[in-house]
């Protein structure tokens, strides 16, 4: 498959993070190939030490990491970073860990032995979507935003604040999924909408706006398991509750 097969444009940089060396290898060969900057790490300290010192645009992230569990990892990429992650898991291939992947923030998933030509895929879905994503934020009016509840979401730094005036932090998914909530409050709106609407993949999982809905919801409810602010419409989708402010 060539670059222009997968729509990636330009020169990317791509980290592997896999104990495996032949799987390291195999994989840093194979995005070199394609035009595709990649460079390979084996444990969470070196991940850490990667993103930080250099600019990262996607990183592939084996579940199974020796030591390292690489969900713990991903929860903690999480706490400091929105580097886009594709998730490789076939040491442990039972749903429950795709869903808490994709709960944790993971972009996307490959299940292995997965073949090279649907990575390279999978890798460009992501980057077109960050891509398209950045467009949008660039394209919205810096100023203004939104009141709901006694909480303030701006959108010039996507800045979420708290009803006691504490700021709550938002990933790229919950803020575009939280704004498409408070364009259109108190409606009906279905999963495919939210999904256009946070730019997600229906083929990725087909409960992927569940999870991000759960993930929103656990900051903003009091009683995630008893919503009040997303309340879910049976059949239909989900509907945000509460009145809306522009500001």
């Amino acid at each position: 498959m060539r670059r222009s097969d997968c729509g990636i444009a330009g020169q990317k940089r791509v980290l592997v993070v896999d104990d495996d060396p032949a799987m390291r290898e195999m994989l840093v060969s194979y995005l070199a190939e394609q035009g595709i900057r990649a460079s390979a790490v084996a444990s969470r300290h070196e991940l850490t030490r990667r993103i930080a010192a250099e600019e990262t645009d996607l990183v592939i992230l084996d579940l199974s990491l020796g030591p390292d569990d690489g969900l713990h990892v991903l929860h903690e990429l999480r706490e400091w970073s929105e580097v886009p992650v594709i998730i490789a898991t076939g040491a442990r291939p039972d749903e429950a860990d795709r869903v808490i992947g994709l709960e944790l923030g993971a972009d996307d998933y490959v299940i292995k032995p997965f073949a090279l030509r649907e990575l390279l895929a999978r890798i460009g879905v992501v980057l077109r979507r960050q891509a398209a994503a950045r467009t949008s934020a660039q394209s919205q009016t810096e100023r203004g935003g939104w009141r709901f509840g006694g909480w303030q979401l701006q959108r010039r730094n996507r800045r979420l604040t708290g009803p006691h005036g504490g700021p709550v932090a938002l990933t790229r998914s919950e803020y575009a999924l939280l704004a498409a909530f408070l364009n259109a409050p108190q409606q009906a709106l279905s999963r495919e909408h939210l999904l256009n609407a946070t730019r997600a993949r229906e083929d990725i999982f087909d409960r992927s706006i569940d999870v991000q809905v759960l993930r929103l919801r656990r900051k903003l409810e009091i009683d995630a398991s008893s919503p009040r602010v997303i309340r879910t419409l049976r059949g239909v989708g989900y509907v945000f509750a509460l009145p809306v402010e522009a500001i």
